[in-house]
């Protein structure tokens, strides 16, 4: 699995967000906290706008906030948001990708791993990345010492 740049900073922004009190957080004070480019940060957040996950609020006291509660927003959300589908084939969503011979039991191996990162990515919500405190299938996975090399 390949992550973006553009996904890697919109999830820690989001992180940054549910750890708020709930309060506004401009693009600076987000950059800042996350060392991200201002500029390149502005155009996730209105991604994420644009979405429904992040709604902004103008004025001296302005920034973005989350439109739904941490606990309510998954991880799959925000990479949604920002980078389309979880899991796609030259473009397209694994199940309209057809292959012949030998090649045919492909298409159920792509259909399996998008499934795999949905079983994770729906469960894991902003608010478990903002805490810490990951769901146990998620810890027993990391824990693993094979899952990190």
């Amino acid at each position: 699995m390949r992550l973006s740049a553009r996904v890697d900073y919109a999830l820690r922004a989001a992180a940054e967000l549910a750890a708020s009190e709930g309060g506004p957080t401009t693009v600076g004070e987000l950059a800042k906290a996350q060392e991200m480019p201002p500029k390149y940060l502005e155009n996730i957040l209105l991604q994420m706008r644009r979405a429904g996950l992040v709604r902004g609020q103008r004025g001296p006291e302005g920034g973005y906030v989350l439109t739904r509660p941490a606990s309510e927003i998954t991880m799959a959300d925000v990479i949604r948001a920002v980078d389309g589908p979880l899991a796609n084939v030259r473009g397209e969503r694994p199940e309209d990708v057809g292959y012949h011979g030998p090649a045919r039991s492909l298409q159920e191996v792509w259909i399996a791993l998008r499934a795999s990162e949905r079983a994770i990515l729906e469960e894991v919500t902003l608010a478990h990345v903002a805490s810490g405190t990951l769901p146990d299938r998620v810890r027993d996975l990391a824990a693993d010492p094979a899952a990190w090399g």
